[in-house]
């Protein structure tokens, strides 16, 4: 397993397609529904985050808008590997819908890097998640989910630079919460390496029933040192 201290030996591999555990609106909650209220603080206001490679934004996902861009790039054999959601439109569809259609635990986006859609991410509230069953959960935990669209933007770093600064943006605009996590498939070592030049930790392994994951974990009282 990767150590705690450094990641693998393979170069970060900016595809980051890695099937995520499913959210809640395909299998029972992990904790009790909360009270009403935004779960992730609002997120579609949340505004652009400047970086080393231009502005990014993270805007939620429009079905009738973005359903054909997502859904090329889930059929993109580099992503299919690991999403496993290749096929007809409705398959990602149905992916989708649960977390459009839910009370907005998890959030389905596509980042947008100065003003041209390139990625897709899932931020989600991993306290209210199945994942919550696998890891001792601190409330409000927010995780993440993510994948690179285009091959032009891979293979040179670029999601490493937003995945530092999508977790800055988690930890900026949701100040209860303490960790932003992601479990990526311990055998992406590509993924796992990219989330520690990020500033995440290997926290421990996992057992989810349909992978073993690395939980990798970047602290809010570490994210300046890191």
């Amino acid at each position: 397993m990767p150590p705690t201290d450094s990641g693998p030996t393979t170069a970060p591999d900016d595809t980051f397609g890695d099937r995520p555990a499913p959210h809640p609106g395909a299998a029972p909650p992990a904790a009790p529904t909360p009270a009403a209220g935004p779960l992730l603080d609002d997120l579609a206001g949340w505004p652009p985050a400047d970086t080393p490679a231009g502005t990014f934004a993270l805007v939620p996902v429009d079905l009738d808008r973005d359903l054909d861009r997502i859904v090329a790039w889930m059929n993109d054999p580099a992503v299919a590997a690991f999403w496993e959601l290749a096929g007809p439109p409705e398959t990602t569809a149905t992916h989708l819908r649960p977390q459009l259609d839910g009370d907005g635990r998890s959030v389905p986006c596509l980042g947008v890097l100065d003003g041209v859609p390139m990625s897709y991410w899932e931020i989600y509230r991993a306290d209210l998640d199945r994942i919550a069953r696998y890891y001792r959960a601190r409330p409000h935990d927010t995780g993440i989910h993510l994948l690179i669209g285009g091959t032009g933007d891979r293979g040179r770093g670029l999601g490493t630079t937003l995945l530092r600064a999508t977790a800055d943006l988690v930890l900026d605009h949701r100040p209860r919460c303490g960790r932003v996590l992601a479990e990526p498939d311990l055998c992406n070592t590509g993924s796992v390496a990219a989330f520690l030049s990020a500033g995440f930790r290997y926290a421990e392994e996992i057992e989810l029933p349909e992978k073993r994951a690395a939980l990798m974990i970047r602290d809010r009282a570490h994210r300046h040192l890191l």
